[in-house]
């Protein structure tokens, strides 16, 4: 299929409820790499790259995220692969969050 790289921005109840951990294990289990943070407006903000079916199951999972999440909406952004990353981590927060 080839490699993809997607932009996701993750709106709801997101935050204080384990989204990037569980985030960190999905892309993990999925061979993805990238990074996931808080952002202070209340979202979850998400790079990921990989191989394209498996992005796509990773976009499927961020849509309701861990069962003690409440996802509303999920902003999507396709963008070229750029192997950038060795792995998927959590990023440090920005000033405000979480």
């Amino acid at each position: 299929m080839g490699q993809k790289r997607i932009h996701l921005v993750v709106r709801g109840r997101v935050q204080d409820v384990y989204f990037r951990a569980t985030a960190q294990r999905e892309a993990r289990q999925l061979a993805l790499t990238g990074w996931v943070k808080n952002r202070v407006d209340g979202s979850v903000e998400m790079v990921v790259e990989g191989e394209e079916d498996y992005v796509k199951d990773f976009l499927s999972w961020a849509q309701h995220g861990p069962s003690t999440a409440r996802v509303d909406k999920v902003e999507t952004k396709w963008r070229s692969y750029t192997g950038e990353f060795s792995d998927f981590r959590i990023a440090e927060d920005r000033p405000g969050t979480r």
